[in-house]
């Protein structure tokens, strides 16, 4: 590595670090009713949200009507952008007349984007028009991030609560979520986007003629737009099928650096807002230090993996599948962010990565996500593994577990072990039994260590709500536009579910004094132990797994074997 690069890692950490406590203060006033700087601006937007759709925005909900409201808004956006994709060759704004797609494939994205997964399996300018572009996904963008932030600040007030059964008011936590944090840093981007060259029109596609006096489509759209929300929102989909390896998404090195710090700074940010909501800015900091050391991890495993001999091709550097105007550096920033943060995203063939370099996003998204995770629901899942560790503690000592002052019992381990578990088996079992069904393995490009590689990548993306790709992987065919759908959809619905499940269930009890009884989570070894509950769950649940596939393709890589 050069200079330069580790100059770059060290600005984009210090910047991400910095803002962290910036940001993270502003979005713990917004969801604790104070008056920021944004309200006289945007105040207006929110009472119009209220006013228009007849919410009380103070009417407290117990958390099973919370979930309901939640299940039912976002159902009814599911049927909205069902319907868009069904329709879209007799609506407007399709300058290139693209017809409807197939109901297969329209399920799968409008779970997908839904979910928050944004999982593609098309190519959107050859696929989508301008409109289910724009009224379709975008605004899936905005409203699956939002969500994630009610989830999260629900759970927060579960923990801070003492002996009520309300848990907040869904609609007052959705609108404050759009209209103070997304839009606006959303509006800003975009703006910067397209100073930078990323693309933003409607009009209609050009063809041009080549130096070979061929004719070439040059596809355009509102990019700049969806880009920033889609990277703000920890969602990934992009307008273009090369994603943000394209030069209309991601025309400049400034652009790609902009771009990766969108992607962490909302859920970096979070962790503070969580430390400041509970009254523990320590606590925070400590969850922070341990999503950060395996973020870290990540990049430090990925930069030297890419950085060996690869004898199979003989070559240095590995420049494959890498976009050279961004470098390798770069192409791994990115690759451990998306993954560590559920955007999705890439700006680089993932499938071209070094085995093991490849492997280490592929671990991101099978531990759950939770370095620091997708907006809102990563760092409820990083809370459900911190109550799994609070409660092994206690039982170690022959005590009741507490965390924040709440006894950690049966009721709530059960909703725990349900969020943690489910995505999980959900990867597993469908990554084996696609393995062994010839309709699956037919959309294989490759075989061997790197075909596993690239069947897990598949259904841990859809079961972590990431939405990346390895590629080498057909995934529009009827059996995987359905069966991710269908797990995407489950895997979000068991950390939703759960997290408000919880926040309801300790909402009701009451806050027990600390005694010297008490195990501190304020403490490094509280740090070592979460750390090594996470590591150890997900070498329990995934070294089988990940030894048949990247491990192994490393070490025959390293013999001068390829697939």
């Amino acid at each position: 590595m050069s200079t330069s690069d580790w100059t770059q890692l060290l600005v984009f950490s210090g910047l991400f670090i910095i803002l962290t406590p910036l940001i993270g203060a502003y979005m713990a006033n917004i969801f604790s009713g104070k008056t920021t700087f944004a309200h006289p601006i945007l105040g207006w937007l929110e009472r119009l949200c209220y006013r228009i759709s007849g919410v009380n925005p103070n009417e407290e909900m117990k958390w099973t009507t919370y979930a309901k409201t939640l299940l039912l808004f976002n159902g009814f956006g599911f049927i909205a952008v069902f319907i868009l994709h069904m329709t879209q060759g007799l609506l407007p704004l399709n300058p290139q007349q693209l017809p409807a797609t197939s109901w297969e494939l329209a399920f799968n994205t409008t779970v997908s984007f839904v979910t928050n997964t944004n999982w593609q399996a098309y190519a959107g300018e050859t696929t989508l028009s301008y409109l289910t572009q724009m009224l379709g996904l975008s605004v899936q963008n905005f409203l699956s991030a939002a969500t994630g932030f009610t989830v999260l600040i629900a759970l927060i007030r579960g923990l801070t609560r003492k002996s009520v059964d309300t848990i907040g008011n869904f609609w007052s936590d959705l609108v404050r979520s759009t209209v103070y944090i997304l839009l606006p840093l959303s509006l800003i981007m975009a703006v910067v986007l397209v100073g930078e060259g990323v693309i933003q029109t409607f009009s209609p596609y050009v063809e041009v003629t080549t130096l070979e006096n061929g004719k070439q489509t040059i596809p355009l759209g509102p990019v700049a737009s969806q880009v920033a929300i889609k990277q703000l929102g920890t969602n990934g989909g992009g307008f273009f099928n090369a994603n943000s390896a394209h030069p209309f998404e991601n025309p400049t090195p400034f652009s790609n650096f902009l771009q990766a710090l969108a992607i962490m700074l909302l859920p970096t940010a979070l962790v503070y807002t969580y430390g400041s909501m509970i009254g523990s800015h320590k606590h925070a900091y400590l969850l922070f230090s341990v999503m950060l050391l395996l973020w870290a991890g990540g990049i430090g495993l990925s930069v030297w993996s890419e950085h060996l001999h690869n004898p199979a091709i003989d070559a240095y550097p590995l420049l494959e599948g890498k976009e050279t105007r961004l470098g390798i550096t770069n192409s791994l920033l990115w690759s451990v962010s998306t993954t560590a943060t559920a955007n999705g995203s890439v700006n680089g063939m993932l499938a071209s990565l070094s085995p093991l370099a490849g492997g280490m996003a592929l671990f991101n998204i099978m531990v759950g996500e939770l370095i620091f995770g997708g907006i809102g629901v990563g760092m409820c899942s990083m809370l459900m593994f911190v109550l799994l560790t609070v409660f092994l503690c206690g039982l170690m000592v022959g005590r009741t577990p507490e965390y924040l002052g709440k006894k950690i019992e049966k009721r709530e381990m059960q909703w725990v072990i349900i969020a943690i578990l489910m995505p999980l088996s959900l990867i597993l079992i469908g990554a084996g039994i696609a393995c062994v069904l010839p309709i699956a393995l037919g959309s294989l490009a490759n075989q061997g260590p790197h075909g596993l590689t690239e069947m897990l990548y598949a259904f841990s993306s859809a079961a972590g709500n990431n939405g990346s790709a390895f590629a080498g992987l057909n995934a529009n065919t009827n059996f995987f536009n359905l069966v991710l759908g269908v797990i995407m959809l489950v895997a979000r619905l068991s950390i939703v579910l759960a997290s408000l499940a919880i926040a309801g269930l300790l909402a009701k009890k009451t806050i027990t004094p600390p005694s010297i009884g008490t195990f501190s989570t304020n403490s490094l070894l509280f740090a070592m132990l979460l750390l090594s509950v996470i590591l150890i769950e997900g070498a329990l649940t995934f070294f089988s797994a990940l030894s048949l596939g990247p491990v192994v393709e490393h070490l025959l890589m390293l013999q001068g074997q390829t697939f």
